[in-house]
């Protein structure tokens, strides 16, 4: 994933034991691995976003621990393609809401994501970061000097289409709305599994990625911009993305980069309390 916010967090100033060894099932056999000496790692990506206005339905998507960065609120809509990672291949489409954190850093909460076919990329998304990752079908491709990023659930019902045309490199005015180093935000939830709630608990997850920009032949950063379009094909309820309404279009971006993925910290947790009549 990808952003354009510049915040004061950085993967590299984490601290070294904020995310341990991860240790999934089966015991002997986990579907992926991860920790501090194996964070996740992403070679050869491609990604369009299209930067924009949203108007107040934002703050209902949004936890109560969290706030819009700016007014009106803005949110970012994006296709990506990892060619290769520590889970494997995949595209992912992804919708975030930019954000202050109770500490007063800034990031990208992230209400709906969705990846190809990847069990690894799936399960480890959800499970270490509650990133709320579904399967769906995402195409990323170029036309001529068109790049276009398509997202259906299920196939053949069009969720949205992102379609952009970076025909210029970004000036240094909107590099100040772009880092290569970005937050973001996402609710794991462990669900009941008896009806007293035991075993409930709701956590806001902190996590980061680090991006470093693909360099041409001539040494110049491959981040380009240009006019970018977002439609929502075919609304659903049962995929509301359209939730973010486009307002005022604000930055489009094509990027080509490697990026690093590091879990920060768990900045609240929930559980349900059990009376100790019940525990018995």
């Amino acid at each position: 994933m990808n952003s354009s916010i510049s915040n004061r967090a950085n993967c590299s100033e984490i601290k070294e034991d904020a995310m341990p060894d991860v240790k999934g099932i089966p015991l002997d056999a986990p579907l992926y691995h991860g920790g501090k000496n194996r964070g996740g790692a992403f070679l050869g990506c491609q990604a369009i976003n299209l930067m924009f206005s949203v108007g107040h339905e934002a703050n209902c998507l949004l936890p109560k621990e969290l706030a819009p960065a700016a007014n009106p609120a803005i949110a970012i809509v994006g296709v990506a393609s990892y060619r290769s990672s520590t889970v494997g291949p995949y595209l992912e489409c992804y919708s975030g809401i930019q954000v202050r954190d109770p500490d007063g850093e800034t990031g990208y909460y992230i209400p709906y994501i969705y990846v190809t076919v990847n069990d690894a990329a799936l399960a480890s998304g959800r499970e270490v970061l509650g990133a709320p990752k579904k399967l769906a079908h995402i195409r990323l491709i170029r036309e001529g000097g068109l790049i276009q990023g398509t997202l259906e659930r299920p196939k053949g019902k069009r969720l949205l289409t992102l379609t952009a045309q970076p025909d210029e490199r970004m000036s240094s005015d909107s590099r100040q709305m772009y880092s290569a180093r970005t937050n973001f935000y996402s609710v794991r939830q462990l669900p009941p599994i008896i009806e007293s709630g035991k075993g409930e608990v709701t956590q806001l997850v902190k996590w980061c990625t680090d991006r470093t920009l693909r360099r041409d032949e001539r040494g110049e950063e491959v981040l380009f911009t240009g006019p970018t379009s977002l439609t929502y094909d075919s609304p659903s309820i049962i995929d509301p993305v359209h939730n973010l309404t486009v307002g005022q279009a604000l930055l489009g971006t094509y990027e080509e980069y490697d990026a690093r993925l590091e879990a920060i910290d768990i900045l609240s947790e929930e559980s349900n309390p059990v009376n100790d009549d019940r525990r018995a």
